[in-house]
């Protein structure tokens, strides 16, 4: 059965939509609150992070009286990325942790990302759970008087995620000598970043680092890479870093100019950690990893799966199959030897390790060609579209045009209103063709 409010991500949508407001965010506190209270407990505990959107500001407090109602002791963090809190909600032995984002998505889009005490995503079977009790009447998830909540703000949480960061490393580690720019797309990034790589010793050009509320992700971040391959080319830097609304995401720039993204970054891991004994298993990606990427990986003889788009079925399949790096084109990268989720920095950091001993980026990246790929995405009004016959008639006139040519991937997104197409191929003709005749249809 399909799930009424999460999508791939948790929970996303324009701000004051259906789901996306205070009313819901209640539910939504009140009914995760109660899922995860543990009676074996005495400090019932939620820790509640958040990216830089207007909309935190209205969403966090409805979310907060949800959690308290329910009788959790909720601590908020203010911004801070992702797996910052992911980290947080593990070292601070808490019953859940709940991100405040919309991840690379506009400032109008606000959304939740759920996790429990082991710091993991939520499964799609508990999230079924949590969605059972939101539907329930609120009264009867009510704590009484003398077992609510009490709520604190903790302001060292950008603090102790750098701490966890920096232990996983040597402390001889440092990036003294190395200009870095790094672009935190005014997100929830914009201190953790800067103030990670100047601990190291970096000389640091920040960009995206002055959020107000409204520009989140706005021509800047992982999303607009270009503007870390122009600094990178105007300040000489050896590396840049490209982070998204909630920094779970990275895309990088080597110091020739050159965008290096999320493929790029797992071949270049892959092969280093299997040089050193530290890659576990294989690697696993998504239906969205390039097809050079794949035979890149049986070159290195390094065994390669595919799971569904999103970090979350990503981590299931490492768990399932004891891999420990996986990710995606888009720049969620999860290195299973750190972290439980995809986290930018995190990944930024094993980069510059790498290269600690002056190895150039750009020879230790670009590990393969890549196959043309593109990808369309058709805002809809509704993506059942996508089970219309005329429309599954397209997709299955595309799949027989690219037979033992190339890929062709139609999906609905997980996180917005639009149905992706993807096709694949070394001939760029037929990949227009097939997008022709799939859009078409869809429109």
């Amino acid at each position: 059965m399909a799930k009424k409010y999460f999508g791939t991500d948790g929970i996303r949508g324009a701000i004051n939509s259906k789901n996306i407001n205070g009313d819901m965010f209640f539910k939504f506190g009140l009914a995760s609150g109660t899922y995860f209270k543990s009676q074996k407990k005495k400090k019932q505990i939620a820790i509640i992070a958040k990216d830089t959107r207007l909309s935190g500001y209205s969403l966090e407090p409805a979310l907060v009286s949800g959690l308290a109602s329910a009788g959790m002791n909720v601590y908020t963090l203010g911004p801070l990325p992702t797996n910052g809190l992911a980290m947080l909600t593990k070292s601070m032995k808490a019953n859940m942790g709940i991100m405040i984002t919309a991840s690379h998505n506009p400032h109008y889009d606000n959304g939740l990302k759920l996790f429990g005490p082991d710091g993991m995503k939520l499964s799609d079977k508990i999230e079924k759970k949590i969605e059972n009790l939101i539907d329930k009447k609120i009264i009867k998830n009510l704590s009484s008087p003398e077992k609510l909540g009490r709520v604190k703000r903790l302001e060292s949480g950008t603090k102790n995620y750098i701490k966890i960061l920096k232990k996983n490393f040597s402390k001889e580690f440092n990036l003294r000598g190395l200009r870095i720019v790094i672009d935190c797309a005014n997100g929830a990034g914009y201190k953790a970043g800067p103030e990670l790589l100047k601990s190291l010793g970096a000389k640091v050009i920040s960009i995206g680092i002055k959020p107000n509320g409204l520009n989140i992700n706005k021509n800047c971040g992982s999303t607009f890479p270009n503007n870390i391959k122009n600094a990178v080319r105007k300040y000489k830097a050896h590396l840049g870093i490209s982070l998204d609304g909630d920094a779970d995401r990275i895309i990088l720039c080597d110091e020739l100019s050159n965008i290096i993204d999320g493929d790029q970054i797992i071949a270049a891991l892959a092969s280093r950690w299997k040089k050193k004994k530290m890659l576990r298993g294989g690697v696993v990606g998504t239906l969205m990893s390039n097809y050079g990427l794949e035979n890149f990986f049986k070159t290195e003889k390094i065994k390669f799966i595919r799971a569904n788009v999103g970090d979350r079925y990503v981590k299931e399949k490492m768990q399932k199959k004891n891999f420990n790096l996986g990710g995606e084109q888009s720049g969620h990268i999860i290195l299973g030897k750190f972290a439980t989720t995809g986290d930018g920095l995190l990944v930024a950091l094993e980069v510059l390790f790498a290269l600690r001993k002056g190895r150039k980026a750009s020879d230790f990246f670009n590990k393969f060609k890549k196959t043309p790929q593109v990808l369309k995405n058709i805002e809809v009004k509704d993506k059942s579209i996508i089970n219309n016959p005329e429309v599954k008639k397209s997709i299955k006139i595309s799949e027989r045009l690219m037979r033992n040519q190339g890929r062709v991937l139609v999906r609905k997104s997980g996180t917005e209103s639009k149905i992706r197409v993807m096709c694949e191929s070394e001939n760029k003709k037929l990949i227009d063709k097939c997008i022709k005749i799939i859009t078409k249809n869809i429109k």
